[in-house]
């Protein structure tokens, strides 16, 4: 079967939202993937998870979170579209951080781990995001088996950077690359101006859709990477986000 699989981080209520988050709804609405990864999300008196599931009425998500240790209104989710989630379970990591997994059931009696996480951010800290990374390969090791697993994130990692490779040396595959036979130049920063604009670390690919087991990308691209005509300067997040079209 056909699935398409987004990864976001949707920078929570920073750098313009109530401009950003009109953008935010539209595009999630028109691509209404099958499963999508967020990142930084706020769960709070409009969960954004929530917000951005009503922007797609013609599908029926579900949202299961993975909320931070330390703010607990803050954190990641996935939202599923298609089959049963059987299952959903959680991580704590280093420095605040966390992965989430949940198994899902899908037509024909496939199995599917989908996992997301959010990875430490200081440019100057790849050994901590070597350490996260070997940490989830290890715990999705311990998953009871299933047919496939796909791993989305702000993974904030460079492509030269250990934890890339690390994730490489464990059988994982970038779907973007798989597809298009490079990653893209930069998927942060999108080009949003604001005070509040996050500047640690030179613009580069830091968001991936990972797959392993018996699943093919048949196609990725990057969404969220458009401005209004009227405003270059606003982009939906500060991330770009990364749709793929994969065979199960």
């Amino acid at each position: 079967m056909d699935l398409t699989v987004l990864t976001l981080n949707i920078r929570n209520i920073n750098d313009r939202y109530e401009e950003r988050k009109p953008l935010l709804c539209a595009e999630f609405g028109a691509i209404a993937p099958d499963i999508a990864g967020l990142q930084e999300v706020v769960f709070g008196d409009e969960p954004q998870d929530e917000m951005l599931a009503a922007s797609a009425p013609q599908r029926t998500y579900r949202a299961v979170d993975a909320r931070s240790e330390r703010y607990p209104a803050f954190g990641n989710s996935i939202l599923c579209a298609v089959g049963e989630v059987q299952a959903h379970e959680t991580l704590r990591l280093s420095h605040n951080r966390v992965v989430q997994r949940a198994l899902i059931a899908l037509p024909g009696h496939v199995m599917l781990w989908f996992a997301n996480t959010h990875l430490h951010h200081k440019p100057e800290h790849p050994h901590v995001r070597q350490a996260q990374a070997h940490a989830i390969i290890e715990w999705m090791e311990t998953a009871p088996a299933a047919d496939a697993t796909i791993l989305t994130g702000d993974f904030n990692t460079p492509p030269f950077e250990p934890a890339y490779a690390e994730m490489v040396d464990a059988g994982f595959r970038s779907a973007f690359r798989e597809a298009n036979g490079a990653e893209p130049a930069v998927t942060w920063p999108s080009g949003i101006e604001c005070d509040t604009k996050d500047t640690e670390g030179d613009p580069n690919c830091l968001d991936y859709v990972w797959l392993r087991g018996s699943i093919r990308c048949h196609s990725a691209r990057l969404e969220f990477n458009q401005h209004p005509s009227t405003d270059p300067t606003l982009y939906p997040s500060d991330h770009f986000g990364i749709l793929a079209t994969l065979q199960v």
